[in-house]
């Protein structure tokens, strides 16, 4: 069996639940999490459907639901929380590939540490082209992988969220990715053909080796 079909194969399996982690007893201690949730109701849904049919239909059967997540996605906003939230919350076509429904990440860490969830870990978001279906993202107000590595209570609270979650979902480190490391996970998959090496340049490798060496010292589950 050639790679491209062993991988194929093992996304297959994913998207089943052969072989997906199961949800564990965290032991880890849920940080202070803010709920902010944005507008997600039947049309979102019906619209977070349709983007699952389109982008990732030849493998899982459609649907609004975040299953078994293998993935944490770290990206930064180059915004205010505030204007995050508002473009998260405000369901039109976004600038780039022009979809419905909007752009959204699970978590926004503010540059206090304040942490916000704006979407049930249950639901599916928009933040990165080919994981959406297994992923949960946490974006990062900031404007550099830099300035956020080095706002200590901001990562602080990144550190702790994201263990937090590796322990309720069983996922490993090196699944904890940057969004410009999109294309190199063992879980991406992509259904349309233009949109296959598309990615993003938040939280390159160099940088997410650094904040990867981080979360290893906050031990195991």
């Amino acid at each position: 069996m050639t790679r491209w079909l062993v991988a194929v194969a093992a996304i297959v399996a994913a998207a089943l639940g052969a072989g997906s982690p199961a949800v564990a007893s965290s032991t880890a201690a849920k940080p202070r999490i803010v709920w902010d949730p944005i507008p997600f109701g039947a049309a979102r849904k019906a619209q977070m459907t349709a983007y699952a049919r389109r982008h990732y239909g030849s493998f899982m059967k459609p649907t609004w639901r975040l299953i078994h997540p293998h993935v944490i996605v770290i990206h930064y906003t180059d915004a205010s929380y505030t204007s995050t939230f508002n473009t998260f919350a405000n369901d039109v076509p976004d600038s780039e590939l022009h979809e419905l429904p909007a752009d959204c990440a699970h978590f926004v860490i503010d540059s206090d540490g304040t942490i916000h969830q704006l979407v049930s870990l249950q639901t599916m978001c928009r933040h990165t082209v080919g994981l959406n279906w297994t992923a949960i993202g946490i974006e990062h107000v900031g404007y550099s992988d830099a300035q956020v590595l080095g706002d200590a209570p901001q990562m602080r609270s990144s550190l702790k969220l994201v263990h937090w979650l590796q322990c309720r979902f069983n996922i490993r480190t090196r699944d904890v990715i940057g969004h410009a490391e999109s294309l190199s996970s063992p879980y991406h998959h992509e259904d349309v053909p233009s949109l296959r090496t598309q990615t993003h340049s938040d939280f390159i490798h160099r940088d997410m080796q650094t904040y990867r060496a981080r979360l290893r010292k906050l031990g195991g589950c």
